[in-house]
């Protein structure tokens, strides 16, 4: 097993996994955080279920940090271990006409939504610990809200036009990324036989609703906050 992980098929099925995982996380995430919009009790409902959750909070969610750190780890070593081969092709070829700007700038847009991960950790996830670990509070409520808080702490943290603005820009660039890695993690497995046109379309139809999703939340919060 530690041998297929070293070869460079292994590296790419591993990367393409944990691609996959991530996506699927990501339009879970968007479908919770939509009712937010259209329905703040249910979203509070929601939110505190998952954050109250045995299973979510002590399996799924070590998980999930996992798979990002993995998944970036990964992209950075398999550009690293590319960059040596992709300079002699450009030498001999045009890299600019063989390929998309977007993926042979995967590593910068994973660097972005990097750090755009660790602002939104400081957003949401690190005071989510700090109230349930650290204070022992596993309520959900707060102080002069009736009902959950997780609405109301939602809309305040999109009340700063910077933040909304950081969040576009950087949903803008997790689209281009998913724009190409979507078909490139079907294609590292192999399922782009036959079907390559079809899933390019679907990748770029989730490319763009996804973020597009999110932007749409932040503002709607900015405005109605």
């Amino acid at each position: 097993m530690s041998g297929f992980f070293k070869s460079s098929i292994g590296r790419k099925v591993a990367m393409a996994l944990s691609a996959f995982f991530l996506m699927f996380f990501l339009l879970q995430h968007l479908a919770i955080n939509i009712l937010s919009v259209l329905s703040p009790d249910t979203f509070n409902e929601v939110s505190h279920f998952m954050g109250t959750n045995p299973l979510v909070q002590f399996a799924l969610q070590p998980v999930l940090i996992f798979a990002v750190v993995f998944h970036f780890v990964m992209g950075f070593v398999l550009e690293l271990r590319n960059s040596k081969a992709r300079k002699v092709s450009y030498a001999k070829n045009n890299g600019a006409a063989n390929s998309s700007w977007m993926s042979r700038n995967m590593i910068w847009s994973g660097i972005t939504i990097l750090a755009f991960i660790g602002l939104h950790f400081v957003d949401f996830w690190f005071p989510e610990i700090n109230t349930k670990f650290i204070q022992g509070d596993w309520s959900g409520t707060m102080e002069g809200i009736e009902g959950f808080r997780y609405h109301e702490e939602l809309v305040h943290k999109f009340a700063n036009p910077l933040r909304v603005g950081a969040y576009a820009f950087c949903f803008v660039l997790l689209g281009l990324h998913l724009a190409h890695g979507f078909t490139s993690a079907f294609q590292s497995m192999g399922g782009t036989a036959g079907r390559k046109k079809t899933l390019q379309n679907i990748g770029k139809a989730y490319a763009i609703i996804i973020p597009a999703g999110f932007i749409f939340i932040a503002i709607y919060h900015h405005l109605n906050h």
